[in-house]
């Protein structure tokens, strides 16, 4: 039977087998010759996952290597079928010669490691929405609060998170996010953003971008390719 694991479970489970427990799931990295390997070693750890792969398992071939990411998808973290998964995709990785390495962060390379965005906010509740919105990202599986973070549907891009403040900051913040969208998606995302409590701070470089904020000020600049060269839009 599928039994969520804690921290710790997780990490003793896979130590052993190329894999690091990072951020609610299980990650290895495989070197590769060519992109043509690394396609080829992404499909061998497809078949190994089998039926259970469409549920647990994402995979990310860039040249040089493969990165390999294993979570229960319906529970937001590893259970004890994502272990013996990892357990099964190693073994394949050995015996085609290429094993399952989590790098150590020497060298050129870096070990495996996921990145969290993290907004601070006196009102949760209130600005979630709004970088719900404006990032298109989704609440993550078994979601029941507003402290919950949010994830992308499409696993390319970080968790964001948000953590309370006692107090309000007097001073603009210093870093945004900037999310560059296709030109025609960028109506949409603007209208869902608004419609979640946003605000339009600034449309004086649309359509390169369009400055936006959560009702505490935090903000978010919605960009795309047009306007940005002198050309006709």
């Amino acid at each position: 039977m599928e039994r969520k694991l804690s921290r710790q479970e997780a990490s003793d489970a896979v130590g052993g087998h190329g894999w690091r427990y990072v951020l609610g799931t299980l990650q290895t990295s495989v070197p590769t010759g060519s992109m043509a390997q690394g396609a080829a070693l992404a499909a061998e750890a497809v078949a190994v996952c089998g039926d259970e792969a469409d549920g647990h398992l994402w995979v990310d071939v860039r040249p040089g290597r493969v990165l390999l990411t294993l979570q229960s998808l319906a529970h937001a973290a590893v259970t004890s079928l994502d272990v013996d998964l990892a357990c099964r995709v190693s073994a394949a990785m050995r015996a085609a010669g290429s094993p399952a390495d989590p790098g150590t962060g020497t060298g050129e390379g870096r070990s495996v490691q996921l990145l969290e965005i993290a907004i601070d906010a006196l009102d949760i509740a209130g600005v979630r929405p709004f970088w719900k919105a404006v990032l298109g990202w989704t609440d993550e599986a078994g979601a029941d609060g507003p402290e919950d973070p949010l994830v992308d549907p499409e696993r390319q891009g970080p968790a964001v998170w948000f953590q309370q403040m006692d107090q309000a900051r007097t001073q603009r913040n210093r870093i945004h996010l900037d999310i560059s969208v296709p030109h025609d998606e960028a109506p949409r995302r603007i209208e869902a953003a608004l419609a979640a409590g946003g605000l339009l701070v600034s449309a004086n470089r649309a359509p390169a971008f369009w400055v936006l904020a959560d009702k505490e000020g935090n903000e978010a600049c919605v960009t795309t390719w047009q306007g940005r060269d002198g050309a006709a839009v």
